[in-house]
């Protein structure tokens, strides 16, 4: 019987538990196992349903028959359920193909747990990151000359800077424990000299201004130094007192949008502003002469002078005149101010800002400071803050990176001690209140700090004391090969990294005298800044006085006088003498 084998058999999909749709490598529904059986369930002969008729299910793909069998289920489930469960088909599929990525490169893993030792690059490495090359062929590049012949070679690829960075904290580990970590046969300066390079390749420094930095400062300070001069200072006002009090200044300032705190314990009149919506430097207050933009380093000199009250004050180098400004409201508007300049188009932002602050006690000049003892002298007090190279206000100034070299620094320094012996000797040391100088630089070299410190302490009777300031790095007392007098830690550094303000030196001198000692050839530091109170004034060598040999002269033509005419003369003479009370 022939009928039984040849009715078309039934088909059906054994479908997987769980309604789960099974995908293919490449992101397919896979067909499920499909099993002819036939009715009374044997599956063993095989069964021919060509010509058969079919129903609409059997007609349709497989895919659709799975979509189908899935519909009812989804159905009974809420719209959360069926978005879980379409994330977790997205999620096996991502991991699917994940996995493939996986299996065909492996070389793309990169394994992190992994700390390779830090290596030197080799020369091959070191000349592909280099940006530009010149040479010279005849001579070097710092004696180029019009007609010299260049080789501009031009980069191959560009530098990679994380690379660079990564390079940097390497280096750095390296250094720290030199003796474990560094590679066999290395020295020590050629991880230096590979660091210098990299820091001023990665900071954009020029390399005389980067190894001088790398003298003043420890390498884990040094990056931290180079870090926040990418970064700018906050912005700071001071409170102008004579017209306003810093609560009420500050009140006014926040209903109008400003946020802002007070500058810290140290200022009474200080605040930072953090962020406004308006202008700061265009409000009411402002232009009323409530305050004045300021930097927060520059209060620090005024309250080292630390002025009184009807005193005779000197400015030398006072533009754009917030020192002198600060100087007169500590003064409450009484004495005299001589505030100076040897420029004259800066002098007019000064007249300008002395007219909105309301200072009436200043008097403006425009001399040249190293000349202005001749001018004018026998005051109480001097502020000089010098002209410098500004290596301390880089992140306002990003061009002295690399446009400075040891000819500005010198040149900045021979200047700066013209103006402090100039300082010194306008000042009177018998004054009763006074008798003080301060000298201060927005620069953090030492060429033009300590160095020129101790040049005024061998130079000019004065003797440094304490500024009055609580915070701040005491200044060098010996750097490199050079010794300076022990009394230079009553000066006072300011870094950027340590105290959030502009890189600052401050250093206060007291006179004790107002003769200029002589130069001797083989003289040390001035024994006289040591122990100033335990040496009197007339140990000191004076030169003979213009009036002590006009004296001496006088007696000689005495004794050529006649006795009559001798006589008549000194009647003459007590009659024009006071009488005493």
């Amino acid at each position: 019987d022939n009928s039984r084998w040849l009715a078309p058999a039934k088909a059906k999909k054994t479908q997987p538990k769980g309604n789960h749709v099974e995908l293919s490598s490449d992101g397919e529904v896979e067909e499920g196992s499909w099993e002819m059986e036939e009715e009374d369930g044997s599956s063993e002969e095989m069964v021919d349903d060509y010509g058969a008729s079919s129903s609409e299910e059997e007609e349709l793909l497989p895919i659709e028959k799975a979509a189908l069998k899935q519909k009812p289920d989804r159905e009974g489930l809420s719209e959360d359920d069926s978005e879980e469960e379409e994330e977790e088909e997205a999620e096996e599929a991502s991991k699917q193909k994940m996995g493939q990525k996986e299996e065909e490169g492996p070389d793309l893993q990169l394994n992190l747990d992994i700390d390779e030792p830090f290596k030197l690059p080799t020369s091959e490495e070191m000349e592909k990151e280099d940006i530009l090359f010149i040479c010279n062929i005849h001579k070097p590049c710092a004696s180029l000359a019009v007609g010299d012949s260049l080789t501009v070679l031009p980069p191959a690829e560009p530098p990679d800077l994380h690379v660079i960075h990564q390079r940097i904290q390497g280096n750095m580990e390296v250094l720290q424990d030199f003796g474990v970590k560094r590679e066999e046969g290395r020295s020590r300066q050629e991880y230096l000299a590979l660091l210098r390079r990299d820091m001023a390749a990665y900071y954009s420094y020029s390399d005389f201004l980067l190894t001088k930095l790398m003298d003043i400062f420890p390498l884990p300070e040094l990056v931290n130094f180079l870090e926040a001069n990418e970064v700018p200072r906050p912005v700071t006002i001071r409170t102008n007192t004579l017209k306003t009090r810093r609560r009420d200044l500050a009140q006014a300032l926040i209903n109008r949008g400003v946020n802002l705190d007070p500058l810290g314990k140290w200022s009474k009149t200080g605040l930072v502003i953090y962020d406004s919506t308006v202008p700061i430097g265009a409000t009411p207050e402002y232009l009323a002469g409530h305050y004045m933009l300021q930097g927060a380093s520059s209060l620090l000199p005024v309250m080292a002078l630390a002025p009184q009250e009807n005193e005779r004050i000197l400015d030398m180098c006072c533009a754009p005149g917030g020192k002198t400004s600060y100087i007169a409201q500590l003064m409450k508007n009484t004495g005299m101010i001589l505030a100076n300049d040897s420029s004259a188009e800066r002098l007019r932002s000064v007249v300008g800002n002395l007219h909105r602050l309301g200072v009436t006690n200043t008097v403006v000049s425009n001399c040249d400071g190293r000349q202005f003892p001749k001018v004018l002298g026998g005051f109480d007090r001097v502020l000089l803050d010098a002209p410098c190279s500004g290596t301390g206000v880089i992140s306002k100034d990003p061009a002295v990176k690399t446009n400075k070299d040891e000819t500005d620094i010198l040149r900045c320094a021979h200047l700066q001690k013209e103006l402090i012996l100039s300082a010194i000797d306008s000042v009177n040391a018998a004054s009763e209140t006074g008798g003080y100088i301060v000298y201060c630089t927005c620069s953090i070299m030492v060429e033009e700090n300590e160095w020129v410190v101790d040049y005024a302490l061998k130079k000019r009777n004065v003797r440094l004391v304490a500024t009055g300031l609580d915070f701040g790095k005491e200044g060098f007392t010996r750097f490199k090969d050079r010794r300076f007098h022990p009394s230079l830690k009553s000066t006072r550094r300011f870094y950027p990294h340590t105290h959030n303000m502009d890189g600052f030196f401050i250093a206060k001198f007291k006179k004790f005298s107002n003769a200029i000692p002589q130069a001797r050839k083989d003289e040390g530091p001035a024994v006289e800044a040591a122990a100033p109170s335990a040496v009197p004034d007339a140990i000191i060598a004076e030169p003979p006085s213009k009036k002590k040999k006009l004296e001496g002269s006088k007696a000689k033509e005495e004794q050529k006088l006649p006795q009559p005419a001798l006589k008549k003369k000194r009647s003459l003479q007590a009659q024009r003498r006071p009488l005493k009370a």
